[in-house]
């Protein structure tokens, strides 16, 4: 069995993380991490150049996604192990143009506050990369409007805040299928934040599992032991295999740092050793 930390679930500025995904493979080997799922937002643009990285430094990275699915709650599901296929491809295009539009709506808010920016300087932030917040972000600490990456993100265009707007979702059945049809695991990530009582996400799960949801986050940084163990019986209960990983972002979540979270989570390879079982089955 390989050594070291395992973190299956962070982001890179392929969505909304700060570091590139030849950044944070670099990051997560000097962490001591073995293995990592790189699991952007609705995107698939940095695995291969963090594949790339990984082979050359040692760190078997694991291709992944996080699509957000529409629900009361803040719903998404994990995908591992995902491939490139028409279908999936083509959605994955569909997200891209939507995303798009919504940056485009955020900067005109931000305009609308007074903060002049454009697409062009966001574009040219992103540095050919996928277009997302923390591109906006760092074009109002250049030009002097926020003082931080995170401080753009508490004030202006976090959730709920002045210039935020909400992604379009698909419904939780079509965001699995998606996962499925790539060849991937489908995996609800952080519960928690679904805020949703034992029976209810008893009964979601049973739900979810009808439409082929093969795992649940049971691990998170933001977890309390309750809920981690809470995770871990309905898991057993409906035959889901667990995951855990710490939801990375870098500077605009900098109290959670690779592999560790908050600092106390420790994850091994056995973890993903299940996962690549259950992916043989597929």
């Amino acid at each position: 069995m390989q050594e070291g930390l395992v973190d299956l679930h962070v982001h890179t500025t392929a969505s909304d993380g700060t570091m590139s995904p030849k950044q944070l493979v670099k990051y997560a080997k000097q962490k001591g991490i073995s293995a990592l799922g790189i699991t952007d937002h609705d995107t698939i643009a940095g695995i291969e150049e963090a594949g790339d990285a990984g082979k050359l430094l040692g760190v078997e990275v694991i291709p992944g996604i996080e699509i957000s699915v529409d629900y009361k709650g803040e719903m998404h599901i994990l995908g591992y192990y995902v491939k490139e296929t028409p279908k999936f491809n083509k959605k994955l295009e569909e997200f891209k143009g939507k995303r798009n539009a919504r940056n485009l709506r955020i900067i005109e808010k931000l305009r609308e506050l007074g903060m002049a920016i454009s697409w062009k300087e966001v574009s040219e932030a992103a540095g050919g990369e996928t277009v997302g917040r923390p591109h906006i972000a760092v074009v109002l600490v250049n030009k002097g409007y926020t003082n931080s990456i995170k401080s753009t993100f508490e004030k202006y265009i976090g959730k709920g805040k002045k210039a935020y707007v909400e992604r379009d979702k698909v419904e939780p059945k079509e965001g699995i299928e998606l996962i499925l049809e790539a060849g991937g695991i489908p995996v609800l990530a952080h519960p928690k934040y679904l805020n949703l009582g034992e029976n209810q996400l008893n009964d979601l799960l049973e739900k979810l599992k009808d439409y082929g949801l093969l795992g649940i986050e049971a691990y998170y940084s933001m977890n309390t032991k309750y809920e981690t163990g809470l995770y871990l019986r309905l898991a057993i209960k409906h035959g889901l295999i667990t995951t855990g990983g710490t939801d990375f972002h870098g500077e605009n979540k900098p109290e959670i740092d690779i592999g560790v979270g908050r600092g106390n989570m420790k994850l091994g390879y056995k973890m993903v050793q299940e996962l690549k079982a259950r992916h043989i089955c597929l």
